[in-house]
């Protein structure tokens, strides 16, 4: 018997706003019994938005301002799904996406803040400040771009005279004072209304004036800008100015897809909501930050909101789910506004209240920087109550959830990819049945693990690419695949959407490598589990073996190491965003054209860097040409290529289970060479384990630079020629791989 939480309610949360954020740690501290949590959002961190215009300024780090996403789901226990949403089906209640299936949900929320209203979008020089992460990668290109050409003179426009406007200006100016300071710079504020910061007392306002006026920013009121044409800001006046990069500030409005969802919304398409957060349409959607309007108590857009209706989301979502009385969030009518100055100051405001204070300052940053260490320091979490499940045959999943997730997934006759398979998935037969062709070998593997990242859509891609691995290592056509899979315990529902984006992954790689799933076997239990057993065909004569290498062959790597520190260091949250994100990447990528560009340069031998580390599946190329000719390998540590983050992770301390043993391989490494360069950091690398690594072919050494540069205009961005398979010292007994850095 399995002790378990079944899983009963799918909640999806949409963006990774302020105050999904914090209903995330509360779900973190206080997990609701068979609850499922899913966060989609475009982008695997969230800029928090009371720090960016310091970090425009320079003040602060990028990471000292962005929340990591997939590091605060896992704290929370969900799932992370990096995607674009482009729309929802409320009848079927899921949500679409981009590049992905649909997303099954029982309640959803959204807080995916809003976007200018003016898009300019076809001028590369146009620059929105929302979505904020669009902005940010236009704001860091824009510094990279100046930093080459150091002009003389710069030209800036910004359009929005409200707070966000007032202090992005300010933010922009004192950054190229410190960046460029050799350049002379031309500032312009444009608003459409009578005076700048609508809403606020004239106290503020003054002071705002005459910081302006100190920085020589011009103001423009009553000047609505049109766009940038030709270098010039245009205005509906007429008025033109000139202008090298202009930034859209202005009133925000939503996405088109959410209006056409059926979703009430008004207006500007911001969703309509009540005092509890709920849709007024549809009693199943919340919606939070900038993206919701309250009918109720409307409110300004403004991030204090969104930070404050975090605790009320969270809140509502687990009296929804336990089916009690909601509460209702009343927002307050006036709020402390901290605007600031770019210079050690800020400007208060409050009411009647107006101050400006470099104490004003640091109590922004204190506060600042307090949320922020909310989404780095997490608490404990609370253990729940488990039920006890069957294991054996009763732990398989019910037929009907079965065959819901198969109707679901793309309907590909499998006859029209590959001859030869009699029996698939199309028939109800106990297994499948494949005819071999004349002539030809079938090839077989088989992988199988836990998930190692909280999205099975990802899951079931980086595993078929893993597990197609060693049948391109042997130049094998792939053909079919059977799957295995263990899904967490739950209603029928909830285990088939689980199945669904499981299999759903693993088919789209096994389609784009025609090779269709024709069967396999499934169960429930306490974690995701999912494996493929993997068919492929081959000409006997041409089948690829460890022990076709020969004295003089070039070794290249497909793909960098590392995978294995970054899934460590990512479960004891200490992984960086960038370096999760590299390594997702990188086990996502398919080796099927590296293996047809190794066969197309006469390829010796080839292996799959997985599980044994590099030494390892080296060592047993080398064993296996022990049999007919001995043959060494030469390995230049500066020329293997290695993840972002994967150097630094080692150096935390940080490495996967499997590199204990994994180490022992290290008697195979000539001395004293091992202990010389058991100091460089890429020498531990040498065992890490690899999850869907890369190929290490053998190459005559007149095809290698042919090789390598195809490999790289295929996309293998960081393949490399490692080293070189040698001739053994002759009074060696033993395998040796000699070391040079």
């Amino acid at each position: 018997m399995n002790s378990i939480n079944p899983i009963h309610t799918e909640i999806v949360l949409v963006g990774g706003g302020h105050s999904h954020a914090i209903a995330l740690r509360m779900f973190g501290m206080k997990p609701l019994k068979g609850v499922r949590l899913t966060l989609i959002s475009e982008g695997s961190d969230s800029p928090y938005s009371g720090m960016l215009p310091g970090y425009v300024a320079g003040y602060y780090l990028r990471e000292q301002c962005h929340i990591d996403l997939r590091s605060l789901s896992q704290f929370a226990g969900a799932q992370f799904y990096q995607d674009q949403v482009v729309g929802i089906d409320l009848v079927n209640q899921r949500v679409i996406c981009a590049n992905r299936p649909p997303v099954a949900f029982d309640y959803l929320c959204l807080d995916i803040g809003s976007i200018p209203q003016k898009l300019d979008s076809n001028n590369s020089k146009s620059i929105t400040a929302k979505p904020i992460s669009k902005f940010l990668a236009h704001w860091q290109q824009f510094l990279t771009d100046l930093a080459k050409q150091s002009p003389e003179n710069l030209a800036i426009a910004i359009a929005g005279g409200g707070v966000g406007g007032v202090e992005l200006a300010i933010s922009i100016h004192q950054r190229f004072i410190d960046f460029i300071p050799n350049t002379r710079l031309d500032f312009h504020l444009f608003h459409k209304g009578e005076e700048l910061l609508t809403g606020h007392n004239s106290q503020v306002r003054r002071l705002v004036a005459k910081e302006l006026e100190r920085r020589k920013i011009q103001v423009h009121l009553k000047e609505e800008v049109i766009g940038l044409e030709q270098g010039f800001v245009q205005c509906y006046s007429g008025k033109t100015w000139e202008c090298d990069r202009l930034f859209w500030v202005t009133q925000a409005t939503a996405p088109d897809w959410l209006s056409s969802s059926g979703l009430a919304v008004d207006e500007d398409g911001f969703v309509l909501i009540k005092n509890t957060l709920q849709s007024i349409s549809h009693a199943q959607v919340f919606a939070t930050g900038d993206i919701a309007t309250n009918t109720q108590h409307p409110r300004p857009k403004a991030g204090v909101f969104a930070v404050r209706q975090g605790k009320p989301l969270f809140q509502n979502l687990q009296k929804i789910v336990s089916q009690l009385p909601l509460k209702e969030y009343i927002p307050q009518k006036k709020f402390l506004s901290l605007i600031g100055t770019a210079n050690g100051e800020a400007i208060a405001s409050k009411g009647i209240f107006g101050w400006r204070s470099p104490v004003m300052w640091w109590w922004k940053d204190r506060i600042d920087r307090q949320f922020m260490a909310k989404f780095t320091d997490f608490p404990r979490m609370e253990v729940t109550e488990s039920q006890m499940y069957c294991a054996g045959c009763g732990s398989k999943v019910g037929s009907n959830t079965l065959r819901e997730v198969l109707a679901r997934l793309p309907q590909i006759t499998p006859q029209t990819i590959n001859e030869g398979i009699l029996i698939g998935l199309n028939q109800a037969d106990d297994a499948c049945a494949i005819e071999i062709p004349a002539g030809q070998v079938l090839v077989q593997s088989l992988d199988y693990f836990p998930a190692f990242l909280n999205d099975p859509y990802l899951v079931g891609q980086i595993a078929a690419n893993h597990c197609l691995n060693d049948l391109f290592a042997m130049a094998a056509n792939p053909h079919s695949a059977l799957a295995i899979a263990t899904v967490s315990h739950g209603t029928p529902k909830a285990e088939a959407e689980t199945l669904f984006q499981l299999l759903a992954g693993a088919t789209k790689v096994l389609n784009a490598a025609r090779s269709p799933l024709i069967g396999g076997h499934t169960t429930v239990g306490q974690e995701l589990i999912f494996g493929l057993s993997c068919n492929g065909y081959a000409d006997p004569k041409h089948l690829l073996r460890k022990a076709g290498i020969q004295v003089g062959d070039a070794l290249i790597l497909t793909k960098p190491l590392g995978t294995g520190v970054i899934l460590a260091a990512a479960m004891q949250n200490k992984c960086e965003k960038e370096w999760l994100d590299q390594a997702i990447n990188s086990m996502l990528q398919s080796n099927q054209a590296a293996i047809q560009i190794f066969q197309a340069c006469q390829i010796h031998a080839c292996t799959d860097i997985s599980g044994f580390g590099l030494i390892g599946h080296l060592s047993e190329m080398l064993n296996a040409a022990k049999i007919s000719t001995r043959v060494s390998a030469k390995i230049e540590l500066a020329k293997i290529p290695t993840l972002l983050g994967a150097i630094a992770t080692q150096k935390m301390g940080i490495f996967s289970s499997l590199y204990a043993q994994n180490r022992q391989a290290e008697k195979l490494i000539s001395q004293p060479q091992a202990q010389s360069n058991a100091q460089n950091p890429i020498y531990s690398l040498l065992f890490d384990p690899q999850t869907s690594g890369g190929l290490l072919g053998a190459v005559p050494q007149d095809q290698a630079i042919l090789c390598l540069t195809k490999l790289r205009e295929q996309g293998y961005a960081q393949a490399q020629i490692i080293g070189v398979a040698i001739e053994p010292k002759e009074a060696s007994t033993e395998l040796q791989i000699q070391m040079i850095a």
